[in-house]
């Protein structure tokens, strides 16, 4: 079940693979994160030490699960992976000139998951081709309906 998608990340780059990360998460966290009050478009994913970080991710806090705690809706955010991957994905950002970007937060199994994209970005004639093509794909889409 999504909760939220990052439409942007793929308007700004080519996603080649994606990975599913868990994410390290206080409780006032999970309670907004179900009211659906988040944001990614502006965060990103970043790798220090070893370890995978999402950063930028807006989480309002509610006012009833929050009382107690000053909570930061924009802290940094640890995120999940298996060593191989995070070695995987170490190699081809720091080499390849790829870049990490969130794509959509759901629910698996009752936990909260995030899915990370490694793209390259896009041009500005990348992104008005795959404006031309999405079109042309809908415009195709109305032809062969008028027909049947």
């Amino acid at each position: 079940m999504s909760i939220i998608d990052n439409r942007k990340a793929f308007h700004d780059y080519f996603i080649e693979e994606k990975y599913e990360a868990g994410l390290v998460l206080e409780g006032w966290e999970v309670k907004s994160i179900r009211a659906g009050r988040i944001q990614l478009k502006e965060a990103y994913v970043v790798l220090r030490n070893g370890a995978v970080w999402l950063i930028g991710c807006h989480i309002s806090p509610l006012a009833t699960a929050s009382t107690h705690i000053h909570p930061d809706p924009t802290r940094s955010r640890k995120l999940l992976l298996h060593a191989t991957e995070v070695n995987r994905l170490i190699g081809k950002v720091e080499r390849a000139g790829y870049t990490l970007v969130p794509l959509d937060m759901h629910f698996s199994k009752g936990r909260v998951k995030l899915e990370i994209g490694l793209g390259k970005g896009k041009k500005e004639y990348d992104k008005r081709a795959t404006e031309k093509d999405r079109d042309w794909q809908r415009e195709k889409q109305r032809l062969m309906r008028k027909e049947l």
